[in-house]
């Protein structure tokens, strides 16, 4: 009796090739619907499941190869007695090799138009219980779900006769990765659909995008992994036109800057640090905005990574090239840009769609033996209750550098401390143990450009100290919380020198 082999693919890349060579090794195929049809329009011979079943296909196809007649030749154990007697019994055949893919649930979600009844319909059935019983059974049967894996199956089977143990397992075990990151997909539609929140499981699926050379040290394993149907505007979604891979530290710092970058509506330069803002800009052009962000720093940009919300033209790109960066992200970048910075053999050049649509993405932060999930900090000036407690008023301009200032210091990790005016920071005091720490390092680095500047602090202020350093080195405005139970010693301190403070609401914790 000629081996089975049960086709059904909604990706039809390959199959024909891989059918042809199948049957010129003596399978029997078996196949449905469309994949039967191109198998037969191919001049390949192919039995229709409803000629194994004896049922036809029902309920607009939903009910086709749910049927014992072949879930028991999927899961029999071909070396049984006993299972060998029932199938001789019932006369059924056994099913030597699977070969299915499931219906584009994904592809059917990401259009913008889909309905719900159309996304539902394209939740497969039958493929995944075939892909399941016959992963399952790998003892005995062969199963494939990627197009990829098409030839190495040939070829062991063309070597041997078999498909090796090791093969089959390793198969078994992608299937079950695929059907499962199926479901999660699915579970994740469902679960936004019905506005459900923290359910009582987590089920979530990413894909690997790259193998990294190692993580955040040399002795350290690692890999990115991309979200399927994530946010265009990512990392994970960037095009890398020049330069060597990125590194795990690369990546981090890049979303870093990425995130802060996004920030800003107007022309905007970051460069990040160890995922810390070292320098940023704005300006009425690019170059402007990049030359502040330089001059932000000029000695810790060195090495830096950089994201600008503008196109790199020539001149922004001759300035880029003075120095040693890792890596520039940017919406594009001119022609002339990429002739320049390229001259440069490992840079790293990364476009990605700022105009794309930004998805809702909820953090993951993992911890030993779990996992943290909290909405992102999307919270903006514009959202927060703003009030002025102290007697002056912040001035117009001084009102525009708050608001730079409390964009960036949201992205510096926590106790964080920013001085800077309207359109540069000038000091930045981050992940420090106390917030007047913070102040000093971010008030020292600014140096002689605190006088006159503004200081922005991601979380009250517990007693006064903070405010009277940021005085005595010049600062004329802070935004802060507030909300210490010594607010009061803030304010006062605040009057004694004249300063405007701002209190949001809202604090910007970052670890």
């Amino acid at each position: 009796m000629k081996k089975r082999a049960l086709i059904s693919v909604s990706d039809k890349n390959g199959i024909i090739e891989f059918a042809k060579s199948l049957s010129e090794l003596g399978f029997e195929l078996i196949s449905t619907g469309g994949t039967k049809k191109a198998i037969e329009e191919s001049g390949i011979p192919v039995i229709g499941v409803d000629d194994v079943t004896g049922f036809p296909e029902i309920l607009e196809g939903r009910v086709k190869t749910l049927n014992p007649y072949i879930h028991g030749g999927l899961l029999a154990k071909f070396s049984e007695e006993s299972h060998q007697k029932q199938l001789e019994e019932h006369k059924i055949q056994p099913i030597h090799l699977v070969c299915v893919n499931l219906y584009p649930f994904q592809q059917t979600i990401e259009k913008p138009d889909v309905t719900v009844e159309e996304a539902i319909e394209n939740i497969d059935i039958g493929g995944p219980t075939m892909l399941r019983a016959a992963a399952k059974n790998h003892e005995y049967v062969t199963v494939v779900v990627d197009p990829a894996d098409y030839g190495t199956v040939l070829e062991e089977l063309k070597a041997t006769g078999e498909v090796q143990k090791e093969t089959r397992r390793r198969l078994a075990a992608k299937v079950f990765r695929h059907t499962a990151a199926y479901d999660a997909l699915i579970a994740e539609y469902m679960t936004n659909l019905a506005k459900e929140e923290n359910p009582e499981k987590l089920t979530v699926t990413y894909e690997l995008k790259q193998t990294l050379r190692y993580g955040e040290n040399p002795h350290q394993k690692a890999a990115f992994y991309r979200k399927p149907l994530g946010s265009t505007f990512s990392v994970a979604n960037a095009t890398q036109l020049h330069g060597k891979e990125l590194s795990y530290n690369n990546i981090n710092d890049a979303d870093a800057a990425l995130q802060i970058v996004k920030e800003f509506s107007e022309p905007a330069a970051v460069a990040v640090k160890h995922m810390n803002p070292c320098g940023v800009g704005t300006g009425k052009d690019i170059f402007t905005a990049y030359s502040k962000a330089y001059e932000a720093d000029p000695v810790s940009i060195f090495g830096g990574i950089v994201a600008l919300n503008r196109e790199v033209d020539k001149a922004t790109a001759e300035k880029m090239h003075e120095i040693f960066l890792e890596i520039i992200i940017a919406p594009s970048f001119s022609e002339e840009a990429v002739e320049i910075l390229t001259k440069k053999k490992n840079i790293r050049l990364l476009t990605i769609p700022f105009d794309g649509p930004e998805k809702p993405e909820v953090k993951l932060t993992s911890i030993e033996g779990g996992l943290l999930v909290q909405d992102r900090d999307s919270y903006t000036f514009e959202d927060a209750n703003i009030t002025v407690p102290t007697k002056r008023q912040p001035t117009e301009e001084e009102w525009e550098a708050l608001k730079f200032g409390w964009k960036v210091v949201k992205h510096v990790k926590s106790k964080a401390i920013v001085v800077n005016d309207k359109e540069k920071t000038h000091g930045v005091g981050a992940g420090q143990m106390n917030r007047v720490g913070a102040a000093k390092i971010a008030l020292e680095q600014a140096g002689e450009k605190a006088k006159g500047a503004v200081l922005a602090s991601d979380a009250f202020f517990p007693m006064n100290d903070t405010v009277e350093v940021a005085a005595k080195a010049g600062i004329t405005a802070i935004i802060q919380p507030g909300g210490s139970i010594r607010d009061e010693d803030s304010i006062k301190m605040a009057d004694e020198y004249g300063i405007a403070m701002v209190f949001t609401g809202v604090r910007h914790f970052k670890h």
